[in-house]
């Protein structure tokens, strides 16, 4: 049987250890197909303008489809292979088609329009109401051959985002490096070990008698090895490769055919012709109309305000850096490759420890615990160990349940891995709904995934301070999308929330991984088992908002950078230009000219925040007035902090996208949000 087809009850979970890429095409097309003969059904003049009636017919078939392209999507993130890359991008194409006509079939149009408001649930207007604006989006207004060089964009927009990621994967995972032991000094023991392991599975097979270590441009790999390698000629080679990935510059064979220049230049131009189609001014505009902010001039007001509040520290955190090299490392011209380096030196001298004591403590078992252990005690849930099949062995399955009903599901893939693209993401698998056309409740089911480095046969996988971060703020994305008490599909989670508030539960998760109570319970030294020591903990709260300047100046220069681009009323510049000039205004520390940012810049070309990459910093805002809350309770008290926590779970969590975002945040705080509690938080407050 193909495990893609249609599920055998709501629950059910799909077989990913079954899925091969041969049961893509056919599993497709059969959902394709029935998804059309709905699409056909309920565009017949004498099918109901009805909520209830549509969704039983064409929301049932649309969602059967999505739930499988969602699994085929997910195995082509964690899972590549040339077969299963071929297959995807096959039917990708078929999806994109149809779900690019769906949103700008004017009969099915013509039915939302015609449906009385009236008869709907508060849940199910506000679906309604994003679903008449997802159709003026995609085209349903526009007639002709402008109606359909909107669905060929569209369609090719998906391609060039695919291929996009595809080269940038392709360019990371083709450079290696292979390093003495001499070039390896100053590494933690755990890269060390698995940069040796990488070697000897590379090189026994090849009948190599002679030692080495064998680097990468995987994270894991990567940022230690900018951190501690003290061979600067090392970290200039890793540097450059990793600055230079899909670009012109890449090195390596098939290097052109993964340059994304042309990629991108394509993207922009198809992106400002969609938008003139609409009769926007620009693309900006277009990601703005379901956004909180409005327009892109007062995101730019709002990215140029707090540039002017942290560069007066960033250019003092560059000083201290430029003295420190020069008086403690004897380095009077640091190169780009040099400041990672001296950064986490004069985080050690200052604070007393390095990042790599700290790694010690926070075995990824014992993280998970105390993650799960804060997170059942704020929202009254309980998360266990399941079974179910999965695409890889060091995958797991867990259940949330509440006093024994079961409220959702997720996978978490954390260990970084060949075929799996870099970063860390949620991926809503399977949306709460109470379907239509059986009456039963559907759960939502989530896919949670980090690249870690993985663990050892003896030894467990080792997280740095900010991989717990990462783990926290993925999982707050989870609880966003798993905790939701919507029974509308299409607001259920984070479903219908807007993209500049989707990143206030991950953010918000984040500030738990400074609390004291919360890093003893998750921490046991990989040796001794001990927890960490107060002491350390207190070293490494201090260096909390450490260089805050020049981390938040790098997140404005991103998110300038995105809607400046995306915001011409002409054709959009070339990126490595715009991104100088834009240096020259948030830049404290030199850029060499080689530098290919944009060319893996995926957030804004393949992962759905173009015009929107603010959306972080603004969100930010959101987390940070919503901690301070649980400052503020927990003054008062264990009865003030339960009742917050609550809260909380009611006003943010459990609304989902039923409501617009900024009626949430003041159901939950009573007020409109301010940026003092980020700046507080950052010590960048006057």
């Amino acid at each position: 049987m193909n495990p893609l087809r249609a599920r055998s009850s709501a629950n059910a979970l799909i077989d990913f250890s079954a899925i091969t890429p041969e049961h893509i095409a056919p599993a497709v097309d059969e959902l394709l197909a029935a998804a059309q003969a709905a699409l056909a059904q309920v565009t017949q003049p004498s099918f109901p303008a009805s909520w209830q009636d549509l969704s039983a017919v064409l929301a049932v078939a649309t969602e059967r489809l999505g739930v499988a392209w969602s699994a085929v999507s997910h195995l082509n993130s964690v899972a590549d292979t040339p077969a299963l890359r071929a297959a995807y991008s096959e039917a990708l194409a078929k999806v994109t088609q149809f779900f690019s006509a769906l949103g700008a079939d004017e009969r099915l149009y013509a039915k939302y329009k015609a449906i009385d408001c009236a008869t709907l649930s508060t849940e199910q207007r506000q679906a309604h109401a994003n679903a008449m604006q997802n159709f003026q989006l995609g085209g349903a207004d526009l007639t002709g051959s402008a109606k359909e060089r909107y669905a060929k964009i569209d369609e090719r927009l998906s391609s060039l985002s695919q291929k996009f990621s595809e080269n940038v994967l392709d360019s990371t995972e083709s450079f290696s490096l292979i390093a003495s032991e001499q070039d390896m000094a100053g590494a933690p023991s755990d890269v060390l070990q698995a940069a040796l392991s990488r070697f000897k599975a590379l090189a026994n097979p090849q009948g190599w008698d002679k030692g080495g270590y064998l680097l990468t441009l995987h994270a894991p790999c990567y940022v230690p090895m900018m951190q501690f390698a003290t061979n600067a000629a090392l970290r200039e080679r890793l540097y450059k490769a990793y600055a230079t990935r899909a670009s012109d510059l890449s090195e390596g064979a098939q290097a052109q055919q993964r340059d994304n220049s042309a990629v991108m230049t394509e993207i922009l131009a198809l992106r400002h012709e969609q938008a003139q189609l609409l009769g926007f001014t620009h693309y900006a505009d277009v990601s703005l109309a379901n956004k909180m902010a409005k327009s892109a001039d007062e995101v730019i007001t709002f990215l140029r305000d707090l540039a002017n509040r942290a560069k007066p520290y960033a250019l003092k955190d560059a000083i201290q850096m430029r003295e420190f090299a020069k008086t403690e490392l004897g380095l009077l011209n640091p190169q780009p490759w040099d400041w990672t380096f001296i950064a986490e030196r004069l985080k050690e001298a200052q604070y007393s420890y390095s990042e790599s004591e700290v790694k010690n403590y926070f075995q990824l078992p014992k993280v998970l615990g105390g993650l799960f252990a804060k997170i059942e005690s704020l929202f009254d849930v309980r998360i266990e160990l399941g079974s179910a099949p999965t695409w890889n062995n060091k995958v797991r399955f867990y259940t949330v349940t509440q006093q024994g009903r079961l409220l959702a599901q997720f996978y978490l893939d954390t260990a970084a891995r060949s075929g799996k693209r870099a970063g860390a993401w949620m991926d809503d698998g399977r949306s709460r709904w109470m379907r239509p056309d059986t009456h039963e409740l559907q759960i939502p089911m989530a896919h949670l995934v980090c690249n870690f480095a993985d663990g050892t046969a003896s030894q467990p996988a080792l997280l740095t301070h900010d991989d717990v971060i990462t783990l926290f703020h993925e999982f707050g994305h989870g609880l966003h999308h798993l905790l939701t008490r919507v029974e509308e599909q299409s607001v259920a989670g984070i479903s219908g929330v807007e993209w500049d508030a989707v990143e206030l539960p991950s953010q918000f998760m984040e500030n738990f991984c400074w609390e004291w109570d919360v890093v003893q319970g998750m921490s046991a030294h990989v040796d001794s088992g001990q927890a960490m020591p107060r002491q350390l903990f207190d070293k490494l709260l201090a260096a909390k908002n450490f260089q805050a300047g020049l981390q938040t100046m790098r997140q404005v220069e991103f998110s300038l950078f995105d809607i400046l681009l995306h915001s011409q009323e002409a054709a959009a510049p070339a990126p490595l230009a715009l991104l100088a000039e834009i240096r020259k205004e948030t830049s404290v520390l030199p850029v060499p000219e080689y530098s290919r940012t944009p060319h893996s810049f995926s957030h804004i070309f393949a992962g759905g925040y173009a015009a929107g990459y603010y959306s972080y910093k603004w969100a930010e805002v959101l987390s940070a007035d919503c901690y301070a809350a649980f400052e503020e309770a927990a003054k008062q008290g264990v009865q003030a902090l339960d009742a917050t926590g609550r809260r909380y779970l009611i006003e943010i969590l459990q609304v989902g996208g039923s409501r617009p975002a900024i009626e949430s945040f003041v159901a939950f705080r009573g007020r409109d949000p301010t940026i003092d509690a980020l700046l507080r938080h950052s010590s960048m407050a006057a």
